[in-house]
């Protein structure tokens, strides 16, 4: 139980990777101004259909991951060096972000749409940041005694429960209980909202349960991955041709969990090895998620004004969005000892 999980680290580092395309994808919808992103002139509409469909997995499953990460930090420490680790991890890049990366972007905004320039301190993309820290805190005393609880009795109910391909249905169950009770106007909205809160929150502990009970929900989802791939895709079609990609809520959380699970399965078969590519990208993912948004809005702040072929645009955007927060990481985050830290790095 202490070997590493190789797919889950792939997982995180992948996800990440599809936000920032996420994020320079919303440069080019018709409503990008609406949520505080420069918007292109021209839109590319078309390409919302890919992102709806990683849209509603994403985040929760970032959630998921962070939650098992908990649990494995916590099979090597106990409470109080675990919320010290993670008060350096995440609550300290937290504010940095607020009060030094998150100011880039939005006065890069007001420049471009000529705004007096002004700013309160807001988490921005970082929102995620605050939940996770907030549900370390909230369920670390739940947290510490389940995994007491595992260790003294590796065959408890809940641990019995886990290895039943019953969990699947289980979980799918509270994320429709959730969307039935919170019931959030935008599925998809998950920054900032009660929504985004509440689902993190289930998410975060499913996550956590399933490292503190042996991994065994891995072995399920590895087992029906192609079923679950195949369900997954068949709601997203029927979502698609049925409802235009806005389907009722309940529909939306159940694809969102078989969405999960497939991908569970598919990483834990094809991703659980070890690589030196792996182990810089590892690293590099928590601070380029910090400084990805800078770099997408200097992107679109240069490229969007030329009269050029639209999809170069967004070409350009999203390299100027990777290449710049590579840029940062590797020049002077990863090489400047006093600065890791402020970045959640050793």
């Amino acid at each position: 139980m202490n070997e590493r999980r190789y797919d889950i680290d792939w997982l995180r580092v992948t996800t990440i990777g599809l936000l920032l395309i996420y994020h320079v994808a919303i440069v080019f919808q018709p409503w990008a101004i609406f949520i505080g992103f420069i918007q292109s002139s021209e839109s590319l509409e078309s390409i919302w259909i890919p992102m709806s469909m990683i849209n509603t997995w994403r985040i929760p499953i970032l959630f998921f991951v962070s939650g098992m990460g908990v649990a494995f930090a916590l099979k090597k420490r106990n409470w109080k060096q675990l919320l010290g680790e993670r008060a350096k991890r995440i609550f300290i890049p937290f504010i940095i972000g607020i009060f030094v990366v998150v100011p880039i972007h939005y006065y890069i905004f007001q420049f471009y749409y000529k705004h007096d320039l002004s700013y309160a301190a807001i988490p921005s993309h970082l929102w995620f940041l605050g939940h996770i820290f907030s549900f370390v805190l909230m369920l670390l005393p739940i947290f510490f005694w389940m995994q007491k609880t595992n260790e003294k009795n590796p065959d408890n109910w809940f641990a019995r429960l886990y290895r039943s391909p019953f969990i699947l249905p289980i979980i799918a169950l509270s994320f429709v209980l959730e969307s039935l009770i919170v019931n959030p106007g935008i599925y998809e909205m998950y920054a900032s909202t009660l929504h985004g809160f509440v689902f993190g929150f289930i998410a975060f502990f499913w996550g956590f349960s399933a490292v503190a009970t042996g991994l065994k929900l891995l072995d399920t989802c590895l087992k029906y991955r192609w079923t679950l791939f195949v369900l997954s895709l068949a709601l997203f079609v029927f979502r698609l041709l049925v409802y235009e990609l806005k389907a009722p809520n309940y529909l939306m959380s159940i694809e969102s969990a078989t969405w999960i699970f497939a991908i569970l399965g598919f990483t834990s078969r094809y991703l659980n090895k070890p690589s030196e590519k792996l182990k810089y990208l590892s690293e590099a993912a928590y601070p380029i998620y910090i400084w990805h948004m800078a770099f997408l809005y200097l992107g679109a702040y240069l490229i969007l004004p030329f009269e050029m072929n639209v999809w170069l645009k967004l070409l350009l955007v999203n390299a100027i969005t990777f290449l710049g927060s590579f840029a940062i990481y590797e020049l002077i985050i990863r090489r400047v000892k006093f600065i890791r830290p402020l970045f959640g790095l050793k």
